[in-house]
């Protein structure tokens, strides 16, 4: 049968694996490059703008990249179960792919700091979930400790064979755009993402697959911003729970990708993110969670500081879903009108 294979048989000869590898996939990969006109003209009328869609991957987040990769070359490896701590997307992903290859899959998170949505993902697939009284960067010193005293993988952004797969994003954008855009925005957090995107330019420009390469552009939430402050934050705070994290695991990479490329990293408030969180899903109907708005809300900084000239190009990756957290959504929204059950109130209601 033809069609999509997953991000390991379609980009086989830029990945870590040989044929006995055994591969542990649900489809991910091929996700939509969304052209969005809309948005471009309400924030930035000089940019060509693109939204890569991530939400459409399996587990509805960009993590499925890096965890089909990560479970295959575990299983390959002989492992029996494997470890992370998670904000929330990497337990979901974890716990799917875990589960799909007959692991044990194990998850700590940050009590009371993690979207309904990603947690109901991870207990569903059968994940021994355990909440810790502390943040994220807490609960990642642990699971590195527990991996190296009793052998457990780890399959957080640590794990070289994440960032592996996670690149395979930037050669669908070049795939799909057919070249490498101007810029490339992404929301930062534990700060793989930018490393890996960066790593898959480069990649595909060696190759001759793309002839430019993008200034690669990452966002933090103002309230978790230790690569823009310079340290790190101890208690991060930020309504976008996926970037909710004080000493990102991949800084020193960050920094240098943003430095190769010429790039930037800078941070947008939670006032900057849900605004951009709401222009997306109203203007273009993408349904992103909070935090993959920061690359859109970084674009609408970008414009005002004059960053763009005429006809540029940008893609802004949306990281995960909007259902992952449904109660923002909510929150942020106009409320539904209650009405009688009637045409002459629906009409009344509506304007007409």
């Amino acid at each position: 049968m033809g069609g999509w294979r997953g991000i390991i048989e379609e980009y086989r000869a830029y990945l870590p694996v040989s044929a006995s590898t055994p591969v542990v996939t649900l489809g991910e990969g091929n996700t939509p490059l969304v052209r969005a006109p809309r948005l471009a003209e309400a924030i930035a009328p000089k940019l060509d703008l693109y939204l890569k869609f991530e939400g459409a991957n399996p587990t509805g987040s960009f993590k499925d990249r890096g965890m089909t990769l990560a479970i295959s070359k575990a299983v390959e490896e002989g492992a029996r179960a494997v470890i992370c701590a998670s904000t929330g997307n990497t337990s979901a992903s974890a716990a799917a792919y875990g589960g799909r290859a007959g692991l044990q899959v194990y998850v700590l998170i940050p009590e009371g700091k993690i979207a309904l949505g990603k947690l109901a993902q991870a207990m569903m697939h059968r994940a021994t979930v355990l909440q810790v009284k502390g943040n994220f960067d807490q609960a990642l010193t642990i699971v590195k400790e527990i991996s190296v005293k009793y052998g457990i993988v780890l399959v957080n952004s640590v794990n070289p064979y994440r960032l592996e797969g996670q690149k395979t994003a930037a050669f669908e954008v070049c795939d799909q755009l057919g070249d490498a855009p101007m810029y490339h925005f992404l929301p930062v957090g534990n700060a793989g993402n930018i490393t890996a995107y960066w790593r898959g330019y480069q990649e595909y420009h060696k190759g001759g697959k793309c002839t430019r390469l993008p200034r690669m552009m990452g966002f933090q939430a103002a309230g978790a911003a230790p690569i823009v402050l310079g340290h790190v934050v101890e208690k991060p705070q930020t309504i976008a729970t996926a970037i909710r994290i004080g000493n990102p695991a991949s800084w020193v990479q960050a920094v240098k990708a943003m430095q190769d490329s010429n790039g930037k990293i800078d941070l947008v408030t939670d006032e900057e993110i849900v605004e951009a969180y709401r222009m997306v899903a109203a203007l273009e109907g993408i349904f992103c969670e909070p935090a993959s708005a920061a690359s859109v809300a970084g674009v609408i900084k970008m414009q005002k500081a004059g960053l763009f000239k005429d006809g540029e190009s940008a893609v802004c990756t949306l990281t995960g879903h909007g259902l992952k957290d449904v109660d923002i959504a909510i929150s942020v929204s106009q409320k539904p009108t209650t009405i009688q059950a009637n045409m002459e109130d629906v009409v009344r209601v509506l304007g007409y």
